[in-house]
């Protein structure tokens, strides 16, 4: 059963969910026969229920729920010794048909379960050994959590997280397991002492990553109520300080970097104060108070006043917060400025990523502590429970009462909005609402703002089905989207788009629209997807443009529609698919070279929906990128996770932007910190032949001992175009070795192109020296145009490079006979006389000699010609070339 994992429904793990039912339902009676097994099977079909909701599944959770719900009926005494979890647990599936009178009993007559079972606050009170938060963990996901939490360095963590969630949380499905996790961390992984004293990735932490990294608004409703639920009954007799650490530790290193989830998270601890259960107000009051005591007392934070005094909080925020906590704002001693110093030197060391070290703790799960039974309180809840309301969406439109509001409004508006809510076929609500906008454009002089706004708060009730069920069709086609759009809000927005620019029927529109668009945002780019494929004579989408001025100031193009992008990415990301194209092309100025629209697109999409933007690039129907702003955009990438800089590569590649306006961001790249950018660039420039622009900025990165980019390229440019590359070396040398191994100040000169940064001959040097001593195949090395290039870096090196390169200025040595006589034989006239002196000179030993020789015959024209001709050479064996 352990095998059965949380938040997968692929084919074999349904599979065994469903085998292992079939011989629980078989043998039941002998499963009756052991009580201790009872609860955990109940404890896992119960967590397992809630995955499968889909419609391929209805009749596996009919039967699971049926086998549940009966078992808990019969064996109820022995299902009470989960505790905690049970009710959380039936709380997810309360509203199923199964279990909807037995959490009636358990409400409302309890005894009728059990004689000693007295009802939820008796359950509430029963600790949840940890060996069932344990076997919602497969053995294989626990071991790498562990790792996780005892072996990984803090600020060496992100590979390692990013390759937990890739196998583990990448699907829509799997959302539902960070609330296991969680209680896993909180309630069985208590790290000792001198775990907490060293630098491993600390368990605030990796909430922190499962909560920033959480996509679905209900399962990240479901995880903060994981994170909280041991405080809400906390007792300081009983339960582990270690249960509420990681919370308010989150909150507290969340003020500085992720202000947002601090935010969030005080909010949520605030409200289920009241709403978690109407009949247990005060005791989760009482248990709340009791926690943040507790960490006071046990000094996990020397204060509460930086937390919950945090000006970064808007207003409605601390004032909830003052509310519900007053007693630690008013009676908290202040703050001590050398605790604020130490909490902010920690808060800050605690963000910057930190050189590998050797680890000293063996690799096995002894190394981890688990609290004890006794210290296991653990416990989450569910949004669907009753009397419990979650944190508001801010992205849907609550459920409300509006037969008041109907009644504020006048004549037909009034009527039309009534029989828009009675009516219940979509076709008599279409015409309804087109009867309401006629009435409301004849009429709209006659409307105040206040009126306006009531009667947005009505559409937006009367038409909140429209906004919280996806409108984009599962099969697209032309009849497919029209019949998408063929809804009553569609009506009133084909009506705005109708109205001529002109017509002063357009701004008391816009005013309506506006109104609903702040309570209900989702409008945004539904209007988009109206003017996409609605077929109206609206090809820049200027309505959308239109309704944007029609805001208040603060309202710009930019923020509207990288927000309600956010908002149609985080509910159906094929229907944002679908529209970038057209988000690119007619916001061309707002959204090409826009960062965190693009940070946006890679991060959600996946490879079927990447493969889909590639195609429309293909077709030139999308172009993501422009010359002036690249940069920016890839220095901005290097903070992406892995995947997401992988697929922004591929976007690239397929743009066909050329290298050279990628390449000024070379030589800043670090070798193990930028791997994604750097092995894309690699790619590209194995697919491209050596230039002088491209060499140039590969030569100026700094060389290191592991960093094999420059080598890498360089040995594989010198297979396919040796003579081109050696006569680029050559050059590049050339520029430099005048002054003595620095950069020529010619180039710094008003005029000259000094954007183009040239390497210096130590870092020319520096590579040639890399190559020499990794790669086994040196002919490049022992190409003539390399070889006289060397010969020059010797004649004006220092003594420092002397020293430094000594091996590979040695190699120009002993090949200088040999390498003579192959450009003597290629070389007539006075280059023949030239390069003869040179080689006479050489061998004389008198060194000087040969660049005075030089330097007397030398012109422009003649500096150039001295240089090899290029052609196709044979590779030849290096052992050969010296076995003199």
């Amino acid at each position: 059963m352990r095998q059965i994992a949380g938040g997968d429904i692929t084919p074999k793990n349904v599979w065994l969910a469903e085998s292992v039912l079939d011989i629980l339902t078989e043998f039941r009676p002998w499963l009756e026969k052991y009580p201790g097994l009872v609860p955990v099977i109940i404890y896992t079909y119960l967590r397992v229920i809630v995955d499968h909701t889909g419609q391929i599944f209805t009749n596996l959770r009919q039967r699971e729920s049926e086998f549940a719900a009966s078992l808990l009926r019969d064996k109820w005494s022995e299902c009470m010794v989960i505790g905690r979890d049970l009710l959380r647990l039936l709380q997810n599936v309360a509203r199923l048909p199964e279990f909807e009178s037995l959490w009636r009993d358990i409400m409302l007559n309890p005894s009728i379960l059990a004689p000693n079972f007295t009802g939820i606050q008796q359950l509430l009170t029963i600790r949840t050994s940890r060996k069932f938060q344990i076997s919602r963990l497969t053995p294989d996901m626990e071991n790498k959590l562990v790792f996780l939490t005892t072996k990984v360095k803090f600020g060496q963590h992100k590979r390692y997280q990013d390759w937990f969630q890739r196998q583990y949380l990448s699907t829509p499905e799997s959302q539902s397991l960070r609330c296991d996790l969680i209680r896993y961390i909180c309630c069985v992984f208590h790290p000792s002492n001198e775990l907490l004293c060293s630098e491993i990735i600390p368990r605030w932490a990796v909430i922190g990553w499962l909560l920033q990294t959480c996509t679905s608004n209900v399962a990240a409703s479901n995880a903060k109520l994981s994170l909280f639920y041991d405080w809400i009954f906390f007792d300081p007799e009983k339960d582990s300080i270690m249960n509420i650490e990681p919370a308010i530790l989150v909150m507290f290193y969340s003020m500085r970097s992720h202000p947002a989830i601090t935010a969030t998270l005080l909010d949520f601890l605030c409200r289920i104060m009241n709403n978690f259960c109407s009949t247990h107000t005060e005791q989760v009051r009482s248990g709340i108070h009791k926690s943040l005591k507790t960490i006071l007392e046990k000094r996990v934070l020397p204060s509460l006043q930086p937390l919950f005094e945090n000006p970064k909080l808007d207003k409605e925020l601390r004032a909830l917060v003052q509310l519900n906590f007053t007693e630690f704002i008013s009676t908290d001693a202040p703050l001590k400025a050398e605790d604020e110093d130490g909490m902010n030197k920690e808060m800050t060391g605690l963000d910057m990523d930190e050189e590998t070290n050797h680890f000293t703790v063996e690799n096995n799960l002894s190394d981890a502590a688990f609290s004890d039974d006794e210290d296991d309180v653990v416990d989450r809840n569910n949004h669907e429970e009753r009397g419990f309301h979650p944190i508001r969406d801010p992205h849907r439109y609550q459920s409300i009462d509006i037969t008041e509001h109907l009644q504020q409004l006048d004549g037909d508006i009034r009527d039309y909005a009534m029989q828009l809510q009675e009516e219940r076929s979509q076709e008599d609500q279409c015409e309804s609402m087109d009867h309401l906008m006629q009435s409301f454009v004849h009429e709209a002089e006659e409307y105040d703002g206040d009126m306006v706004a009531v009667l947005a708060l009505c559409l937006c009730q009367i038409l909140i089905e429209e906004f919280n069920n996806n409108i984009f069709p599962e099969e697209v086609d032309d009849e497919s989207l029209e019949e998408s759009i063929g809804t009553p809000l569609f009506v009133m927005l084909r009506f705005l788009s109708a109205t001529p620019e002109e017509s002063p029927s357009r701004a008391p529109l816009f005013q309506l629209l506006g109104e609903m668009y702040m309570k209900q945002p989702r409008i945004g780019y539904l209007l988009l997807y109206f003017l996409k494929i609605g077929k109206i004579n609206d090809e820049r989408m200027q309505t959308y443009r239109d309704f944007v001025k029609s805001l208040e100031s603060h309202y710009t193009l930019e923020s509207c529609l990288v927000a309600d992008m956010k908002i149609c990415e985080e509910d159906d990301i094929r229907l944002f698919t679908f529209l970038l194209p057209d988000i690119y092309s007619q916001f061309t100025s707002v959204c090409v070279g826009n960062t965190e629209l693009l940070h946006m697109v890679v991060s959600t999409i996946d490879g079927s929906q990447l493969q889909e933007l590639i195609c429309q690039i293909l077709q030139g129907n999308l172009v993501m990128f422009r010359k002036e702003s690249f940069l920016k955009v890839l220095n901005a990438s290097l903070e992406w996770e892995t995947l997401e800089q992988y697929f922004l590569w591929q976007l690239i590649t397929a743009h066909n932007i050329p290298l050279d306006y990628m390449m000024p961001i070379l030589p800043k790249l670090d070798y193990h910190s930028h791997a994604e950018a750097l092995t894309s660039i690699m790619i590209l420039l194995k697919q491209d032949c050596p230039s002088s622009d491209l060499l140039r900025p590969i030569l100026c990165r700094e060389c290191k001992k592991n960093d094999f980019f420059t080598v890498s390229i360089l040995n594989y440019w010198a297979q396919e175009f040796e003579d081109k590359l050696a006569e680029l070396i050559y050059t590049q040398f050339a520029k430099v070795n005048s002054g003595g191994g620095t950069p020529s100040k010619k180039r710094h000169r008003p005029g000259s192109n000094s954007k183009k940064d040239v390497p210096t001959a130590d870092q020319i040097l520096a590579h040639l020296d890399h190559m020499r001593q990794i790669c086994r195949n040196i002919s490049l090395l022992q190409h003539a145009s390399v070889q006289l290039a060397l010969q020059q870096a010797q004649q004006t090196a220092n003594d420092t490079q002397k020293t430094k390169f000594s091996d590979l200025l040695a190699l120009a040595e002993d090949m200088v006979d040999l390498k003579s006589m192959r450009v003597l034989r290629g070389l007539p006239g006075r280059r023949a006389a030239a390069a003869a002196a040179s080689t006479s000179s050489k061998t004389s030993g008198k060194s000087r000699k040969l660049n005075e020789e030089s330097s007397s015959e030398s012109s422009s024209s003649e500096e150039e010609t001295i240089k090899p001709r290029a052609k196709k050479r044979k590779k030849t064996n290096p052992v050969d070339d010296d076995s003199e």
